[in-house]
């Protein structure tokens, strides 16, 4: 939910749906693979429940992958590997894939097509609500087991149904009886066992020496693979760079001024693109923001391009569309043109014409009721979203709104989102590689069913989709990009920065999916 990665899920997605791949980086020097040793990583927020499927947030996607596979793998240039199946076939509304044998659990039982098909069911089933239900996994999707096969029917064509298999972590048999075991502990087929959970300060895992059935084929038998990983939480970004330049800890993702200083230092580093900045409205009834002359008022008052600036700390640009972590299901730009033009008298004129009358203490008001709006963006971004909500907030009271920033972390921010529904505004980035990615959230059902969490009805945009599910992979791309600008046009919801996005190691090396590819780490002295 950040520029440093975002929403998948309930999200987060928010802030999960993160996959942002392996992009140009410096390889930093090296050094002889080191035996037994430790790897420490800095996650900036806790990540709360571990419950893999509950939540896509970017804290928890990150810890999952350590101790969770997914049904298939994906490389940084989109083609499909892999995992804990061998063999995969998507025809129409039917799709088949065959699970390896000798998969086995962390608690040892056998991982089965069996298995498989309850994580798929039970993420199906919108009782459960699964953040994953909508953003990886097409809603009504029904799967059976025959032998080592899995068979999936889908209720339409989905183009990109295995790079979403590819971020859609499996739990094993006793998680799926006992959900409760998921909350502070891993059951999973990863290369690694969760051993110790201290929320808010570590979590540490410990390799499975037995693991053969990786990306591709990855094993951890390999030199320099570690025999632990420890995963900190340190929210501050300066405090995090010092960690990371003393050699205290051996991974951190950094913005800014921090960034600046480990790409000075020479560190290993990746870097990729992710979207910065989004800009949400609560459209639920009983929110100033349901009205549309509000939502669109809001829009044309702020200097989207300035805002964009301040935010990626000029290392970014403006937003291009909903989807931009590679490998990316379609290229196009679906936000020039699209998104309303900054233009101050247009914003006030917008509000009058709504009804909405100044008062004399600068505020507006409607039918007795004060235009007063809560905004709520994420803490983790730092000094460049406080920056930059600084800047918006004072464009809006300038037009007469009444606003209440509130700087959160992510799991307080998702609460909100996804259960309590106290905000009007919200700055949140929901990162995905492929549009359809994007369906549950910015359409359909809302929360606690489902994660349209800010109540988009738009009848263009779910037009366009229909049309665009139809058409095979790329094929579709013009009528996504349709979709989206339905979307824009409207001020439904307004992407307005893209930015750079740095992972950097210190006395290690790996493969940065968004996250840290476990069997892709290699110490070095």
């Amino acid at each position: 939910m950040t520029p440093k990665r975002s929403v998948a899920g309930a999200v987060t997605a928010v802030t999960a749906l993160a996959l942002v791949l392996v992009g140009c980086g410096s390889d930093g020097g090296g050094g002889a693979p080191v035996e037994g040793g430790t790897f420490t990583q800095i996650l900036d927020t806790d990540p709360g429940n571990l419950d893999p499927q509950m939540s896509a947030g970017s804290a928890l996607f990150d810890l999952s992958k350590y101790a969770y596979d997914t049904l298939v793998s994906v490389d940084g240039e989109g083609e499909i590997l892999s995992q804990l199946a061998s063999e995969w076939n998507v025809e129409g509304t039917t799709a088949t894939l065959t699970i390896n044998e000798g998969i086995t659990c962390s608690d040892g039982t056998e991982f089965t097509a069996q298995t498989a098909a309850d994580n798929l069911n039970w993420i199906s089933d919108p009782d459960n609500q699964s953040a994953f239900l909508g953003a990886f996994l097409p809603a009504g999707i029904t799967t059976v087991a025959e032998g080592d096969t899995i068979t999936m029917t889908l209720s339409a064509p989905a183009p990109f149904l295995l790079l979403g298999l590819s971020g859609l972590p499996m739990v094993c048999a006793a998680g799926l009886e006992d959900r409760s075991l998921l909350a502070s502990a891993s059951n999973g087929t990863g290369p690694y066992v969760l051993t110790e959970a201290v929320p808010n300060d570590h979590y540490t895992f410990e390799v499975r020496d037995e693991y053969t059935w990786g990306p591709d084929g990855a094993t951890t038998a390999e030199e320099g693979i570690p025999a632990k990983v420890n995963v900190r939480i340190v929210s501050d970004g300066t405090t995090a760079a010092n960690l990371l330049l003393s050699g205290e800890v051996n991974a951190a993702q950094l913005t800014g001024p921090d960034a600046d200083r480990a790409i000075g230092a020479d560190l290993f580093s990746r870097e990729s693109t992710a979207v910065a900045g989004e800009q949400w409205y609560n459209h639920a009834e009983g929110h100033p923001t349901s009205d549309p002359a509000v939502r669109m008022a809001l829009t044309q008052a702020v200097d989207l391009d300035e805002l964009a600036g301040v935010i990626t700390a000029g290392k970014g640009g403006s937003a291009t569309a909903l989807a931009t972590v590679a490998p990316v299901g379609c290229t196009y730009d679906s936000v020039s043109g699209s998104v309303p033009a900054f233009d101050v008298d247009a914003a006030n004129q917008m509000l009058d014409d709504a009804g909405w009358v100044l008062g004399a203490d600068g505020v507006r008001e409607k039918d007795g009721t004060k235009l007063s709006l809560t905004f709520l963006y994420d803490s983790s971004i730092g000094a460049a979203a406080a920056a930059a909500a600084e800047l918006a907030m004072e464009a809006w009271q300038e037009i007469g709104v009444q606003v209440e920033g509130k700087q959160q972390d992510e799991t307080v921010l998702l609460d909100a989102l996804f259960g309590t529904g106290a905000w009007d505004i919200s700055w949140v980035t929901v990162s995905v590689n492929s549009p359809d990615q994007m369906i549950g959230f910015v359409s359909g059902t809302v929360p606690p069913e489902g994660t349209n969490f800010s109540h988009i009805q738009n009848a263009d945009y779910d037009a366009a989709v229909a049309e665009a599910v139809q058409l095979p992979g790329s094929d579709g791309c013009p009528a996504w990009q349709k979709a989206e600008t339905a979307l824009f046009e409207d001020a439904d919801i307004v992407p307005f920065a893209n930015t750079t996005v740095y992972m950097f190691g210190n006395g290690a090396e790996f493969d940065w999916l968004g996250n840290v590819s476990p069997t892709s780490i290699r110490l070095r002295g």
